[in-house]
């Protein structure tokens, strides 16, 4: 542990002691629940921009769900689970369109470019 480390280690033990958070809302409580525990370290200051700006939520949702049947749909050798597999994966996908069709988030010509780029960035962290 560093200097700085110890040194407000110190002054947070002492304010402890002192009853200074006693007053605060939430003191004893549990923290609330991380809603971006799923998503990878590296990626989660990306996913609470893209949430604040109300781009994630159930399109986040269905796009991991999608991603995680493709990954299945790919490793599968079963001729009756692939079929399983594709029309679980053509019914998310469409719901995801219906979604996006909707909110017209990739209407935007800039938008749409960079749709596939991002997607493209984050299945390929995913097969690392």
């Amino acid at each position: 542990m560093d200097f700085a480390q110890r040194l407000s280690e110190e002054r947070i033990k002492k304010a402890m002691d002192n009853g200074a958070f006693e007053e605060l809302s939430g003191f004893g409580k549990p923290l609330p629940k991380d809603d971006a525990a799923h998503v990878p370290e590296e990626l989660r200051m990306g996913y609470r921009i893209m949430k604040n700006a109300g781009f994630a939520g159930e399109e986040t949702a269905l796009k991991k769900e999608l991603m995680t049947v493709k990954e299945l749909l790919h490793s599968s050798i079963d001729g009756e689970e692939r079929k399983k597999l594709s029309l679980i994966c053509e019914e998310k996908q469409n719901r995801l369109d219906e979604l996006t069709s909707k909110r017209q988030t990739f209407a935007r010509p800039a938008s749409f470019f960079y749709k596939n780029k991002v997607y493209e960035k984050l299945t390929e962290h995913k097969k690392r």
